[in-house]
């Protein structure tokens, strides 16, 4: 290889903590757009108060990812990540300046119409999710674990960002006139920012950091064609000596690949059917009235985003992360006792018990993400584990739909005039 570190070990590679912070805003960047529309969401409910926005812009966004990264994961070995990324962020940016232009152009009306194009929108958003997360997640299983877990790691600082900034906000605009939606606008306006920023950094940083291109041309040289144009973004050409060998070209089917990590996928099934369930719906919706008063659901938001950040660090501490298939499962199917919990805590117990109930929530939502997807990749060559990253992806999302629809099993015998 024309680099010169051929011969050396990924540990002795320049650029690996370069990587880690990269990943980790591009992390931020992959769900910056949408935690800030959760975060947001009480003023989407002054200036929609009928219509359920928790609910009903999450039930728009995550079938529409779920369909586009089923799409995605059938055909990955034939897409280029590079424009597959690129083209997600640059519609995430495009998509969060228009809810800007929205709003300043309605003057912060409500009204059906408004609404239908908020969600449209809002269905962009589940587009570019898919197309970034996906792709990223792909292309990093073939890389070290920490730059996943950085990437992961990332997506959950974004809920902990905004979540800082809503509370602020708040409590910088409570007193003035219409300041839920100036809080709104200054969300957009950073959320915005961020998601040029990846695009930059995707574009023009991170396939010429060393450590990147060493594990790309180590994916290329086992036949994977996916990371031919971010190698010659990074200035590496004459790419055929490493991809045309039809014996590199051998790999394990979808099918085989789902079929051996089916307890890792079906454990991200459940750990995102049970969080989309309660999350966030229930807490705006289900935990009645309490002293915080609209600092109640904004709290409860806050914790759960700032538990789950903690969450996805833990697996960094060895002793901590759990490795073994059937304690992970284990812990997935055990946290399904948080839904009488939960039930129980929100009809009879007080504020203390629920703020524990969705900190528990975060943490292990977070700690178990992280363990699955940094551990499944092991052992596979690069083409298998970018097929199986975007695999795994169709079952983080395929949860999350399924945990958004059984989420309005909270409404029944809910008075509607409540909300």
């Amino acid at each position: 290889m024309a680099d010169g570190y051929e011969n050396q070990t990924p540990e002795n590679i320049q650029g690996k903590y370069q990587a880690m912070v990269v990943c980790c805003i591009l992390g931020v960047g992959s769900l910056v757009a949408w935690s800030s529309m959760l975060t947001i969401a009480d003023y989407y409910y002054q200036v929609f108060p009928d219509y359920h926005p928790s609910r009903v812009l999450t039930l728009v966004y995550q079938p529409i990812a779920l369909a586009t990264i089923m799409i995605f994961a059938y055909h990955e070995s034939k897409i280029s990540t590079r424009k597959r990324v690129l083209t997600g962020y640059i519609l995430f940016t495009i998509s969060t300046f228009l809810l800007i232009v929205l709003d300043l152009s309605t003057k912060g009306q409500g009204g059906i119409g408004h609404y239908i194009v908020l969600c449209t929108i809002v269905a962009s958003f589940g587009l570019a999710d898919a197309t970034v997360k996906g792709g990223l997640i792909g292309d990093l299983s073939l890389m070290c674990p920490e730059l996943i877990q950085s990437y992961i790691a990332g997506s959950g600082m974004a809920g902990v960002l905004t979540s800082v900034l809503r509370l602020i906000t708040k409590a910088a605009f409570e007193k003035s006139n219409n300041h839920l939606r100036k809080g709104a606008m200054i969300f957009l306006a950073i959320s915005t920012f961020i998601e040029f920023l990846c695009v930059m950094l995707y574009a023009y940083m991170f396939p010429k950091l060393p450590i990147v291109k060493y594990y790309r041309r180590k994916a290329a040289s086992e036949g994977s064609k996916t990371v031919v144009a971010d190698l010659g973004a990074a200035g590496i050409q004459n790419q055929s000596d490493l991809i045309d060998d039809d014996s590199k070209n051998q790999r394990l089917s979808k099918k085989d690949l789902l079929l051996q990590n089916i307890d890792y996928a079906m454990g991200l099934f459940l750990i995102y059917v049970l969080t989309l369930s309660i999350f966030p719906g229930f807490l705006y919706e289900n935990t009645g009235q309490h002293g915080l008063g609209s600092w109640y659901a904004l709290i409860l938001v806050a914790m759960y985003n700032f538990w789950d950040l903690v969450g996805r660090y833990v697996p960094l501490v060895n002793w901590l992360k759990v490795e073994n298939r059937k304690a992970l499962t284990i812990a997935v199917v055990s946290r399904y006792f948080l839904v009488p919990a939960f039930y129980f805590t929100a009809k009879y117990g007080d504020k203390g018990w629920m703020m524990m109930l969705i900190s528990i929530l975060g943490l292990t939502t977070g700690h178990l993400t992280v363990c699955i997807m940094t551990i499944a990749p092991k052992g596979y060559k690069g083409p298998e584990k970018n097929a199986l990253g975007n695999l795994l992806v169709v079952f983080i999302l395929g949860g999350a739909v399924v945990g958004i629809s059984l989420g309005w099993l909270w409404l029944i015998g809910k008075n509607n005039n409540a909300f």
